[in-house]
């Protein structure tokens, strides 16, 4: 995610943020494809997130799924602890002690009817320990760059103000998410119902086959934090992510998601800059078996514009270099910096499209032969 911007000024009533948001205190929706943030109601006010929690209980998983540290058909067990304190405790998927259960049925159940239960076994099994898998938790939103973000629970239950976020931070999350597992988001995020141990339960996503293209991503109340939503939807290849935080009521909730996804949609044009995929720039490594690598695309980049206008843009090709080898295929090392007209620029992810493993010896003298005359 880039910086924050305030919402483009509106250029007829179609640009209009819609009437639905008047009553939600926090509000956001980002153009992934650009990274633009076409509305902005207190991006970045702390607020408590309840159940959404869970998606960086999910963004851990994936990320130990993508590294071969966890695997989908292991088997965890229920702890006496995690027993006492969590058997049936709020929303739940019914764990016992006598049934073992997989890595991937507990997350359909957290991400699906967000089971307390699951998020508990998951961090016992998979990090040794719940404080352990805060650790993991909050250094994976250090490295994302989450600065007003801090996990003290795995799922969201009430902690004394320990877990908070921000709209912003939501965001940054659910693009990492997308662009770092899309895969496994596909697989598990989004069902309308989840069954486990004969139990079947249904999905609370308030735009969950009500609005066209939506896909999850996750829900959250508590009476402290209010109903919030982390939500996203995909049309013609254009994905939004939006952020409802502190409503009033579920209806409050339902009504301004569903509002400002249509609306963002219909109020502003996209152009498509970079197809999945394709090359956007190079970058320059160091210590390895070839001296620079191409920079893609990891998915559709875009620029939006208020519907009916057509501002120039400016890309601009960001990272920390030269890049150290070695250096994957896939790896997100950059970003594409995109300015439509003379708003606020805003960054997305670029990837290494080829793999560039360490030097050996006789690379190192080539390239330092090299260097002596470029």
């Amino acid at each position: 995610m880039g910086a924050a911007s305030s919402v483009p000024s509106p250029l007829s009533d179609a640009n209009l943020p819609p009437a639905e948001l008047a009553p939600v205190p926090v509000a956001l929706l980002v153009d992934l494809g650009s990274g633009q943030v076409l509305y902005a109601k207190e991006p970045d006010r702390r607020f408590v997130p309840a159940s959404i929690t869970k998606v960086m209980t999910l963004y851990v998983a994936f990320e130990l799924l993508a590294r071969g540290q966890l695997r989908p058909e292991q088997v965890f067990r229920m702890s006496e602890g995690a027993y006492r304190d969590w058997h049936a405790v709020g929303s739940t998927m019914f764990l016992d002690r006598a049934h073992d259960v997989t890595v991937h049925d507990l997350l359909m159940g957290i991400a699906n009817v967000s089971a307390n239960d699951g998020c508990i076994v998951l961090a016992e099994g998979a990090a040794g320990s719940v404080p352990n898998w805060l650790a993991l938790m909050n250094a994976e939103a250090r490295r994302l760059g989450m600065k007003d973000s801090h996990f003290g629970t795995p799922n969201g239950w009430m902690d004394e103000g320990q877990t908070y976020v921000s709209a912003h931070d939501l965001a940054t999350l659910a693009q990492a998410m997308l662009v770092r597992h899309p895969d496994l988001y596909r697989t598990y995020i989004g069902h309308p119902t989840m069954t486990w141990n004969g139990i079947t339960q249904r999905n609370h996503d308030p735009i969950l086959g009500k609005l066209e293209g939506a896909d999850g991503i996750k829900t959250g109340f508590t009476n402290q934090a209010g109903y919030g939503f982390l939500g996203s939807a995909i049309r013609d290849g254009r994905r939004l992510v939006m952020v409802i935080g502190g409503a009033y009521t579920p209806k409050d909730r339902a009504k301004a998601a569903e509002a400002l996804m249509n609306w963002g949609f219909a109020a502003f044009d996209s152009r498509t800059l970079f197809s999945a995929g394709e090359q956007v720039g190079t970058a320059a490594v160091q210590q390895g078996e070839a001296r620079s690598l191409p920079l893609v695309a990891p998915g559709p980049i875009s620029a939006a514009s208020p519907r009916g206008t057509r501002a120039p843009v400016r890309l601009r090709v960001v990272y920390a270099g030269p890049l150290e080898a070695p250096v994957r295929k896939g790896d997100i090392v950059a970003e594409l910096e995109i300015t439509v007209g003379n708003r606020t620029g805003h960054r997305v992810p670029l990837a290494a499209g080829t793999d560039v493993p360490r030097a050996g010896l006789l690379a190192r003298l080539r390239n330092g032969l090299l260097g002596l005359f470029t």
